[in-house]
């Protein structure tokens, strides 16, 4: 098929009622293009493959806004330039960002949010404390806490375990929580 200016201005226009097939098409066509531009630029493959593939997908994002007054591939090489002027701009903020004596001594200011061993016991003897708890509920309430909490499955996943409607699944669980937070209270 030739491929003529005609031809791609149809594609532009199914591309912009969401063809994923005329997208397909102007990235096949024009990939070239802006991957050798980048090329040239970059000198490196892979930097060159990462820009093309930013600028495809800007290119589509924006596809909507693409005025059919222009040339597409001019369109797309632009959104290239900026695309990679923006890594190079981010490079450049990244590297030379400079600190100060000030800023490097608040750094030793941080608080360590870390456990202590002695965080790790407390945190070990109220779980030991919780799950003693729990042994005090019924079996059903006892299980459906153990699914949801300890096991981390969703109310379709439960519900399927024990092999009862979702909301009963809520009820319980809503049930179960209650009557764990009297048990909590009293001891």
């Amino acid at each position: 098929m030739k491929i003529d200016n005609k031809n791609i201005e149809l594609y532009i226009l199914e591309a912009k009622t969401g063809s994923q097939s005329a997208f397909r098409f102007l990235l096949n066509t024009f990939w070239a293009d802006v991957y050798n531009f980048q090329l040239k630029r970059t000198k490196s493959e892979n930097d060159a493959e990462d820009i093309t593939i930013q600028t495809f997908s800007k290119a589509f994002d924006k596809i909507h806004s693409f005025d059919e007054n222009y040339i597409f591939k001019t369109w797309l090489i632009t959104i290239s330039k900026n695309v990679h002027i923006d890594i190079l701009r981010k490079k450049k903020i990244s590297i030379t960002t400079e600190t100060t004596n000030e800023q490097e001594s608040k750094v030793y200011l941080v608080v360590d949010d870390n456990p202590t061993p002695e965080d790790k016991i407390i945190r070990q003897q109220n779980l030991e404390k919780l799950l003693r708890d729990i042994k005090k509920l019924k079996p059903k309430y006892k299980e459906i806490i153990h699914l949801r909490y300890f096991q981390e499955l969703s109310y379709k996943e439960i519900s399927e375990h024990i092999n009862e409607p979702m909301n009963n699944v809520k009820v319980k669980l809503l049930r179960a929580k209650k009557l764990l937070a009297e048990i909590i209270k009293e001891s």
